[in-house]
C-alpha cells in the first residue's frame, strides 16, 4: 500500500529538497495569493495532525513551518519556494476540525480553502495528512469530498507512524487504503511517515517530485 520509489528517484528528490528553500508569503484571503509561476503541492490535515513538523522534516529544516501548541492557530495559506527560482512550491493550508474555533472562523476557513482548491491552476496535488493513532475521521472525509468535487488529485499520508504498534499501523494503513479507493481523486497508495524518526520521508519527497512532474 506504500509506493516503492527506486533509488534514483529518492536521490533526485533528496537533492532538490537539499537546495534553497524559503518562506514566500502568507495569504489570509485569495487576493493575497502569489502569482502561480510554479507548480504547487498543498498540505491539508486536522489541527494537531503534525503538518508543520512533517513539512520541516520533508525540507530538512527545523523551523521552516511554525509549529503551534494551539490547534487551529494557522488560518492562512503559507507558501514556501523550493529552489531559486522556484522549481515548485509547498502550500501549508490551515488545519481543520478544531472544535473550539468560532463558527465565523470555520466559515472563513471553508471559503478560503474551497476557493483556493477550485481555482488554483498551479495546484498539482494535495497531501491529506491522517494521524496514525486515530485513522480517518468524519471531518477528514469532508475534506476528501471537497477535493473530489474540486477535481484536485490528492494522496493520503499517515503521520506519527512511530507512535503506534506495527500491527496497529498495518490496520490503519489497510483502512486508509480502503477509504482512498472510494474517492475518485485519491491516489491509491498510502505513505506512512514519522517526522521524528524519518520514516517515509524519502518516499514522500519522491512522491512530491512525481506529482509536479
Amino acid at each position: 500500500m506504500t509506493d516503492t520509489f527506486d533509488a534514483d528517484a529518492i536521490e533526485a528528490a533528496r537533492k532538490i529538497f537539499a537546495g534553497p528553500i524559503e518562506f514566500l508569503k502568507s495569504a489570509p484571503a485569495l487576493q493575497f495569493l502569489p502569482d502561480p509561476v510554479a507548480p504547487e503541492v498543498a498540505f491539508a490535515g486536522r489541527s494537531n495532525v503534525g503538518k508543520s513538523s512533517l513539512i520541516n522534516a520533508l525540507t530538512g529544516r527545523k523551523a521552516l513551518a511554525r509549529t503551534s501548541v494551539t490547534p487551529g492557530r494557522t488560518q492562512e495559506l503559507n507558501f514556501f519556494d523550493i529552489g531559486t527560482p522556484p522549481v515548485f512550491r509547498l502550500v501549508d493550508m490551515p488545519g481543520y476540525g478544531f472544535a473550539k474555533a468560532p463558527k465565523d472562523m470555520v466559515k472563513k476557513w471553508r471559503f478560503l480553502v474551497n476557493d483556493f482548491l477550485r481555482g488554483r491552476q498551479a495546484l498539482k496535488r494535495a497531501l491529506v495528512l491522517i494521524d496514525s493513532r486515530h485513522g480517518i475521521k468524519e471531518v477528514d472525509r469532508e475534506i476528501l469530498e471537497m477535493l473530489d468535487k474540486a477535481a484536485v488529485s490528492y494522496r493520503l499520508v499517515l503521520t506519527k507512524a512511530d507512535k503506534v504498534k506495527a500491527t496497529d499501523l498495518a490496520a490503519v494503513l489497510d483502512q486508509t487504503a480502503t477509504e482512498a479507493r472510494k474517492h475518485p481523486a485519491a491516489h491509491p497508495e498510502i505513505i506512512a511517515t514519522s517526522s521524528e524518526g524519518g520514516m517515509g520521508i524519502p518516499e514522500l519527497r519522491a512522491a512530491v517530485i512525481e506529482a509536479i512532474g
